[in-house]
């Protein structure tokens, strides 16, 4: 029996359902993101239990943290199968990553399971979650992200203090074995995920005919002719891959370009703090449950951080600022590392986490959203799936390069300055290619305004063309007009 088709929907609902969507992305981001960062608390226990340097002992942050980010396979899998089958997969591997974790007998062995495998099944549930979001809303885009993002600030906020005692009471084995079974959780999450139909989604055979691409007189064609001759499944086959390429074309914009390098930049400077804040704090006397409140705070600030910041960006005075938002965003992140090496001590610390914890939220939330006003919500899946896919090399490189400069300096200093220098260069390069951008548009708007206004030209009592506005240069049609009629008249 064939499967009803399901109705397509004009646009995102904004609501309904899409509430549920956004509370799935929120446990999927607590059972991924925040699990991630709460890596960072076991760190001084591997490097004790195993008695290996910071550079090798970071390399398990590093893999977890660049196997997560290997979006477009999360992206390919909810594409072609399902968002809800790819979300369950992922919990199941990350799953069975966590318990392998706790046999551990060697840092090799982490590399593979708590890094490889735990970083895939993450991978399998986050970009396609964070998608699913912004195809249920478009008005109130920033919040639902917002909201949504928020958990990992939530998670870290309760996860941080909750590890640090597992592994007082359990030590790590035990600690991760437990860890392993909160982040079933995940195959919960998949199962809210309820796909949604839109129309500017890929198109069925006979919608295609619609399309500008294809000529007038093919469409006559194909439509006189069976759905089942081969004319017609050579034709779809070739819409296929029309889809296809159109389903990356973003790659190709100059605007997505600059974000990406941008990203990578970013990507490299907020890694490491993440990895070496809890370390750094014992370094200067800190104490383990201070150093994992620590982590704490800057988890629930960046719960603050991400609804605030997703409810003024949605509001009109900042609506069309979102880009100066999230650049401010990550410069304020890069100056707080380079203030971090001359915070030694708790009360220092404290507001250090607040502000950074804070930024942090306020970026991380404005990632989506600038990307779909970059390449658009039809594209959005594909385009953060190459996004968070960015994150990977950085994320793989950053720590293990910072924990050498630790081990070869003997001071956090050179690899928070790194860090810092990394997310104001990130943040500047794309400010300066917003002005490039505006200063561009504004040489062009007189050549616009000269070839955007007509005058009324009059064939056979009848209007053929009247335009007295400024038109944007993609959508000037130029008519084909009788001249020697209207000078006969």
């Amino acid at each position: 029996m064939a499967s009803p088709q399901r109705a397509r929907h004009p646009g995102p609902p904004d609501g309904g359902w899409g509430w549920m969507i956004v509370a799935g992305c929120f446990l999927v981001t607590i059972c991924t993101r925040a699990v991630t960062r709460c890596i960072s608390i076991f760190f001084v226990e591997f490097q004790a239990y195993f008695g290996q340097d910071y550079a090798r002992t970071a390399w398990i942050h590093s893999i977890v943290d660049c196997a997560t980010m290997l979006s477009p396979l999360g992206s390919l899998i909810s594409n072609h199968v399902s968002c809800q089958v790819g979300i369950m997969l992922g919990g199941l591997l990350a799953s069975a990553g966590l318990i392998l974790s706790s046999f551990a007998t060697s840092l090799e062995h982490l590399y593979l399971s708590l890094g490889v495998l735990t970083g895939l099944g993450f991978a399998l549930c986050y970009s396609p979650a964070i998608a699913m979001v912004g195809k249920y809303f478009n008005k109130r885009k920033a919040l639902a992200y917002g909201i949504a993002m928020s958990g990992s600030g939530i998670g870290t906020f309760i996860l941080a203090p909750v590890v640090q005692l597992l592994i007082e009471q359990f030590s790590w084995r035990g600690a991760l074995l437990i860890l392993g079974g909160f982040v079933l959780n995940l195959c919960v999450c998949g199962a809210l995920m309820r796909p949604i139909a839109l129309k500017e989604d890929c198109k069925t055979a006979p919608e295609f005919l619609e399309q500008d691409y294809v000529p007038k007189a093919q469409k006559r064609d194909l439509k006189r002719m069976s759905v089942c001759s081969p004319l017609i499944k050579a034709w779809s086959h070739e819409c296929l891959c029309y889809c296809s390429w159109k389903e990356y074309d973003f790659l190709l914009m100059p605007g997505f370009m600059v974000l990406a390098v941008s990203v990578l930049f970013m990507a490299y400077g907020c890694s490491p703090l993440f990895v070496y804040l809890v370390p750094y704090a014992l370094s200067v006397g800190v104490s383990h449950h201070q150093a994992a409140f620590l982590m704490s705070i800057l988890g629930v600030i960046d719960i603050i951080g991400n609804i605030t910041f997703g409810w003024l960006t949605d509001r009109r005075c900042l609506k069309k600022h979102r880009h100066f938002c999230y650049l401010f965003a990550v410069g304020m992140d890069g100056l707080c590392c380079l203030f971090l090496p001359v915070l030694q001590n708790f009360p220092l610390l404290v507001p250090f986490s607040f502000t950074f914890g804070y930024f942090d939220g306020a970026y991380v939330t404005l990632i989506p959203v600038v990307t779909a006003d970059v390449v658009g919500t039809s594209s959005l899946s594909s385009a953060l799936g190459v996004v968070y896919f960015l994150h990977a090399i950085p994320y793989l490189v950053s720590p293990p390069v910072a924990g050498w400069l630790v081990d070869t300096t003997g001071s956090y200093t050179a690899s928070f300055l790194l860090c810092g220098f990394s997310m104001i260069f990130s943040s500047m390069l794309l400010c300066f290619a917003r002005l490039a951008k505006k200063i561009k548009r504004t040489h062009l708007r007189p050549l616009t305004n000269d070839t955007g206004t007509k005058q009324h030209i009059w064939t056979n009592g009848a209007i053929a063309y009247s335009v007295a506005a400024e038109l944007d240069q993609k959508d000037v049609e130029f008519l084909a007009v009788d001249t020697n009629s209207y000078s006969k008249r």
